[in-house]
This record gives structure tokens, sequence and C-alpha cells, in this order.
């Protein structure tokens, strides 16, 4: 119990530092505590991991456009029968599904099979760009915790020395190499959370715009082919 009341009270302690306005001064104190060159690698595994996620919401938000009104314009301009109209459309149109009509496009004097073809081989090529460096992102959710975890095995090690060599269990001796050990964890664990969480609104937001796209394929299918 008064071990568990002890944690309580580092814990709210903790806390208040947190919300006291001393945040910049706990994290460079905790960094430091945690070994610089060690916490640098789990730092940069951060910075690396956010950088990609940031690239990728961007692109994958640029990928968005209105996709109703897009093919309705498109719909007129086959209608119409000005595929070259239809085509510079496509063309100036940012994102995957203007990608696959201007695809369907320049094959519309082709057979029903051809245009198929063509649409799914540049929807899988487009779904391919936007899942683009995604694996990078699920590696550094393993590397943080990993990195964590194996300073906490370093920090064990380290108090076992100062134990070895001072020869007594006295909670002084070890406390180093504890706070060490804990600090690396929680390090690695933020990390992995922080990342985890763009990693799932990023895997949300691809299959959002891929179900637009397949919907989308369907339409540009119909109206290229029924020409």
């Amino acid at each position: 119990m008064y071990i568990l009341s002890s944690l309580n009270i580092r814990h709210l302690n903790i806390l208040s530092e947190l919300w006291s306005g001393n945040l910049h001064e706990t994290v460079k104190t905790r960094f430091i505590e945690g070994s610089p060159m060690f916490m640098s690698f789990i730092a940069l595994t951060l910075i690396i991991g956010l950088s990609i996620c940031i690239e990728r919401i961007i692109y994958l938000n640029l990928a968005q456009i209105n996709t109703t009104k897009f093919l309705t314009k498109l719909e007129t301009c086959l209608k119409n029968d000005d595929v070259e109209k239809a085509k510079a459309l496509a063309r100036n149109t940012r994102g995957p599904v203007a990608s696959i009509a201007y695809q369907a496009l320049t094959r519309a004097n082709e057979t029903y099979d051809a245009i198929e073809k063509s649409i799914n081989a540049c929807g899988n090529l487009q779904t391919g760009l936007l899942e683009k460096n995604l694996s990078w992102i699920a590696l550094f959710i393993k590397i943080a915790p990993s990195l964590g975890f194996l300073g906490t095995v370093l920090g064990m090690i380290q108090s076992f020395d100062s134990i070895q060599q001072a020869g007594d269990m006295n909670p002084v001796v070890i406390a180093g190499g504890m706070k060490f050990a804990l600090i690396t964890t929680v390090a690695g664990l933020i990390v992995a959370t922080v990342l985890q969480l763009f990693y799932s609104y990023l895997l949300n937001k691809i299959e959002e715009i891929t179900c637009d796209m397949e919907d989308s394929a369907i339409r540009i299918l119909d109206m290229t082919a029924g020409r």
C-alpha cells in the first residue's frame, strides 16, 4: 500500500509539473535523465514518422475532389461527343479519380474489355500511390516501443552493475538505472501511440478514397464504353 501511495503521489507531482506551464523544462529534464544519446534515437523515430504522416495527410487531402461535380462535367462532355474536352478536364483535375477517367478516355474508341483493363490497371497504380510509405510508419510504430524496452533492459543492467560495485541494495544506488529504464520505456510507448493514431487516420482516409475510386470507376466505364 505504501508503494502504491508513493507512486500515486509521484504521478500527481508529474501532472502538476505539466499543468503548471513547465512542460518544456520537464520534457528536457526527462530527456537528459533518460540518456540524451539513447533518447535521441526515440526522438528521431518520432520526427521521421511524423514527417511521413504529414506528407501523407497532405497528399491524401489533395487527392480528394468533388467527385460528383467532376463526373457530371465529364458526362456532359461525353454526351456532346467532345472527348478532347473531357480529356482536358480529366488532365487538369488532380486526384486518382481524374487519372482513372483520363486513362479510360484515352481508350474510348476501344472495346469494353480493353477500357475495363485500363481502368483496373490505373486503379491499382493509384492505390499503390495512396499507400506509399505507410509501411515505414508501421515500422516506426514497432521500433519505438522496442527501443523503449531496450532502454529498460539497459537500465536494469546498469542498476545491477551499481549494486555489484557498491555491494549494497541501497535504493539510491539503483535509482539512476531504474529511472533510465522507465523513462525510455515511457518515451517509446508515447511515440508509438502518437504514430499509431496518425496511421489509423491515414488508413481510414485511404479506405474512403479507394471506395470513391471504385464507385467512380464503374460510372466512368459506363460513360466511356457506352458512347
